[in-house]
């Protein structure tokens, strides 16, 4: 196997994030042995992707959870049960596993898989290359995060773009919802080097303080960004580890 995977505990509070950049020579070698991992039903969902890069993409997400989540509930990658919640959410099906979650992301250049000892974790990564249209924050900002934006100084509002777009896509992936959550009622606020804050719609049944996230930019081209369920009072601690050579 070429590649490093950090050794999870699901006693941890800590959150394990593992990046792949599967262009790469080496996670390219790895493809053939992460496609092994897979049952028959993942490798009928690869074969829907028509691009090649996407189905590269979907077998190294895949395989690395599939290992992740191996080494927790003691199964053979390809044994472990995941099911799927009604709004799309991936989850382990097994007994006793109810306190483990994963989420995956995917963008050109780059994979991110995210574990915690909690359902409620999720990450997104974005190509910070991609073109934005003039009407995306419109659509997907709430009224706070558009006033938020507008008051960065022209050469800073792409890079504060993806902050909050890789924030919110975060947050209704770590509750399990997805676009189920009005976009408007929740906002995040940016005040660097502290990390980012939320407020919350009162219609949004949650609390704000119960949350964490995390910003980062794990190579020159990509934006990535954690929400996850806090474990009670305390911040969990992130751990990053490369599986195969970060992009140079």
């Amino acid at each position: 196997m070429i590649g490093t995977l950090p050794t999870v505990d699901r006693r941890s509070t800590m959150v394990d994030i593992v990046l792949a950049a599967h262009d790469q020579p080496d996670v390219q070698s790895a493809l053939p042995f992460l496609r092994a991992l897979l049952p028959a039903g993942d490798l009928a969902r690869e074969q829907r992707y028509r691009m090649a890069g996407d189905r590269e993409r979907f077998v190294v997400g895949r395989g690395l959870s599939r290992l992740l989540l191996g080494q927790v509930l003691g199964l053979p990658p390809a044994a472990v049960p995941l099911a799927t919640e009604p709004h799309g959410r991936p989850v382990p099906d097994a007994p006793g596993a109810t306190d483990v979650g994963f989420n995956v992301s995917h963008t050109p250049g780059l994979v991110a898989v995210a574990l915690a000892s909690t359902r409620d974790v999720g990450i997104d990564v974005e190509d910070t290359a991609r073109v934005i249209t003039h009407d995306i924050p419109s659509r997907f900002f709430s009224p706070a995060e558009l006033r938020e934006l507008h008051a960065h100084a022209p050469a800073a509002q792409r890079s504060a773009f993806f902050d909050y777009w890789t924030l919110k896509e975060a947050y209704i992936k770590a509750r399990g919802l997805g676009l189920a959550i009005p976009l408007d009622q929740f906002s995040f606020h940016l005040a660097p080097p502290a990390d980012p804050t939320l407020s919350l719609d009162p219609r949004q049944l949650d609390t704000a303080d119960s949350w964490q996230f995390h910003l980062a930019s794990p190579t020159g081209r990509h934006r990535l960004a954690l929400a996850v369920r806090r474990a009670g009072a305390d911040a969990r601690a992130v751990r990053v580890t490369w599986f195969g050579a970060p992009p140079p």
